[in-house]
């Protein structure tokens, strides 16, 4: 074999061995695609953690709305006049002062647990073991002269009064959550975000 023969079977050598490694180099890649997209959160876990846009321009003085974030019913209260002075007689309530800090977000505390005085943003699940409390707006029957409306959860009797605060003596720890949100105009609340600039 002369000189030049084996120059160009080294040459050819280099080509095969530099090809089959980029060619497996490819086929690794490709075949770790679909483990590592695997890792990824799935299109409906990314819609459940998403915010939620919720039209309020229907919603009257006196009237509740349901939607939903994170699986969870948020009830968006339209408190009329008469309801929002109910929020005064406090001395029936357990965190009159909202000294759980975690129930709402810092821009929450304050008498209405709320952005517009008369717009509460609430989780609809009470605090004790998870039940579904009932909006009674309006009080009837033998809830007790003292409570002047709210939620109530019928599984282990806990009351809320309009701001989502618990009453002393009710089976639930804390008030009711009021999740992050804020207003994108006069007619859309954004539930799962915070306002801009506050964290």
């Amino acid at each position: 074999m002369t000189d030049e023969n084996k120059k160009i079977d080294l040459n050819r050598r280099k080509f095969l061995l530099t090809a089959t490694s980029i060619t497996g180099a490819i086929g690794v890649s490709a075949a770790g695609i679909p483990f590592v997209s695997s890792m990824l959160p799935s299109e409906k876990a990314k819609a459940a953690g998403a915010p939620v846009a919720v039209d309020i321009a229907g919603i009257k003085p006196g009237e509740i709305k349901t939607s939903e974030w994170r699986g969870q019913p948020v009830w968006i209260l339209n408190r009329s006049d008469a309801m929002i002075k109910k929020l005064d007689n406090n001395k029936e309530l357990a965190d009159p002062d909202l000294k759980v800090v975690s129930q709402q977000p810092k821009y929450c505390q304050n008498k209405t647990r709320s952005i517009k005085s008369n717009l509460l943003v609430v989780v609809g699940i009470c605090t004790h073991l998870g039940c579904a409390p009932s909006p009674k707006l309006l009080p009837k029957g033998d809830m007790g002269t003292e409570w002047e409306g709210g939620f109530f959860c019928p599984c282990h009797g806990s009351k809320f009064d309009l701001a989502g605060r618990v009453f002393k003596g009710s089976p639930a720890p804390t008030n009711l959550v009021v999740p992050p949100h804020k207003y994108i105009n006069e007619q859309t609340v954004l539930i799962g975000e915070d306002p801009e600039g506050v964290a």
